[in-house]
């Protein structure tokens, strides 16, 4: 029992396509310095002849691999045997219709759903991928465990040391924004904390270093192993629908592995007859970060079975770094100048006829508080992909009898300065915390109201305001 030996990791580019078995923790291809994907000898593994006998698994509560609700898909993530499965009960995650929403977006009723992730034990959608990872981990006999993080990633990955004890977790941030709400996680759970002058993208180029330098085992998503375990949010969304492929799956694009993941998970759905037709995917930037949009949307990058143009993107970075270009964006989970996993977005965003759109805060914000008033309470991060969602409704590109999969990615408390400062009657406060990212008002403010300490006072305000 261990690694799966009909499981390897395959190098991403079509022009290099080299194999190496699963023993090392790789963060590029050794010969060409591309990305690196799990792969799978389907034919020699266990495979359910239908996605419904899944379903089967949720009735063993007494296991908890398949009281995971990423395990309990395990023949779809099998690289690892069950013995050596990491898991602290992540993914017990709701899909839930949200009509209110669907107003909002101008959808029919019906039609709008929101995946939530922030139901996971820290709080994001990060723990879906990191038991996986510390799986693979655990295998290698790594001690220790790093990240660079705008804050979900260093949440998870100190619980995951915190709970099982099996490595030491360090932590690198940038001296920028990162949010109290999840640092305050970091530092709870016991990690080494390392604050570097510099954004989030230095930080994964220094994590990236001292890694190799020390062999310590990285587990940000250039990790492989991570977008396996994030793989499972698409086989929720579809057992949550029945097994029924929706028209839409509309995702944040941070640093690009959810929707890479997404798209591997569906790739191999389709390879395996587990589905008949893919959904299309929406990734949606925020415009104070907007690398992908830019590339994709604006330069025509493409996946190019595998081959993206090298030129655009050299171009396109050199830009950044001449003109000291910084991501700035109250969405603090996607504020990623260099995401990693672009060429995998890029064959995700090829295989799905997907699309990509940029928002900035004001809609974000505005869709983050139509989603809490119909009550699932979401970080801004996660309600980019509901305010790109209604602008693909404008254009006409969803269609209003669409059925439309939002994915918000972590919980409401993660920024909850951002949530109180768009709600509060103190200008001064709007201002301070939200004024320099373009926020101009609260379209849909639940002001607090204030009442003298009075009986009647507090009856009126109530007969009033209800």
């Amino acid at each position: 029992m261990g690694l799966s030996e009909h499981a390897f990791q395959k190098c991403l580019s079509s022009k290099c396509g080299s194999q190496f078995d699963l023993s090392r923790a790789l963060v590029d291809c050794p010969h060409c310095g591309s990305l690196v994907d799990i792969q799978y000898d389907w034919d020699r593994l266990p495979v359910p002849n239908a996605l419904a006998d899944f379903s089967q698994f949720w009735t063993q509560r007494n296991n908890p691999t398949r009281r995971s609700g990423v395990w309990r898909f395990h023949e779809l993530i099998p690289f690892a045997s069950q013995d050596l499965l990491v898991t602290v009960g992540e993914g017990q995650t709701l899909l839930q219709k949200a009509d209110e929403v669907a107003k909002y977006v101008d959808l029919d009723p019906g039609c709008l759903f929101l995946q939530y992730e922030g139901m996971n034990p820290s709080g994001s959608f990060k723990d879906n991928g990191m038991c996986a990872a510390f799986t693979h981990a655990r295998a290698i006999g790594a001690e220790r465990a790093a990240c660079a993080s705008t804050g979900n990633t260093s949440a998870s990955l100190s619980m995951y040391c915190s709970v099982t004890r099996l490595m030491k977790a360090v932590i690198f941030i940038g001296s920028g924004k990162i949010s109290y709400g999840k640092l305050s996680q970091a530092l709870d759970y016991g990690a080494l904390t390392i604050q570097i002058l510099g954004d989030f993208d230095d930080a994964m180029d220094r994590v990236k270093q001292v890694s190799q330098k020390l062999g310590i085992y990285l587990v940000n998503s250039v990790n492989a192993f991570r977008l396996e375990g994030q793989k499972s949010i698409i086989f929720r969304i579809l057992e949550s629908m029945d097994w029924q492929v929706p028209d839409w799956i509309v995702v944040p694009g941070g640093n690009l592995g959810n929707s890479s993941a997404f798209g591997k998970a569906l790739i191999e759905l389709k390879q395996l007859g587990l589905i008949d037709h893919l959904p299309r995917l929406a990734v949606i930037n925020s415009s104070g970060a907007k690398t992908l949009f830019e590339l994709y949307h604006e330069k025509g990058l493409r996946w190019n079975k595998g081959l993206p143009d090298k030129e655009i993107e050299l171009q396109y970075f050199n830009k950044m770094e001449s003109d000291q270009s910084k991501a700035s964006t109250l969405a603090s989970a996607i504020e990623i100048n260099r995401p990693v996993n672009l060429h995998k977005c890029l064959r995700a965003l090829d295989a799905c006829d997907g699309v990509v759109r940029q928002v900035s805060d004001q809609q974000a914000l505005d869709a983050k508080a139509k989603i809490a008033a119909g009550g699932m309470g979401c970080e801004p991060a996660s309600a980019t992909s509901v305010a790109g969602a209604k602008i693909l409704r404008e254009d006409g590109i969803i269609g209003k009898s669409d059925r439309v999969v939002c994915v918000l990615t972590g919980h409401q408390l993660k920024d909850p300065n951002i949530t109180v400062a768009y709600h509060s009657t103190d200008r001064q406060e709007f201002e301070r915390v939200l004024g320099g990212y373009g926020v101009k008002k609260a379209s849909f403010p639940n002001h607090a109201i204030g009442v003298p300490n009075d009986l009647d006072a507090i009856i009126k305000a109530i007969k009033l305001y209800s």
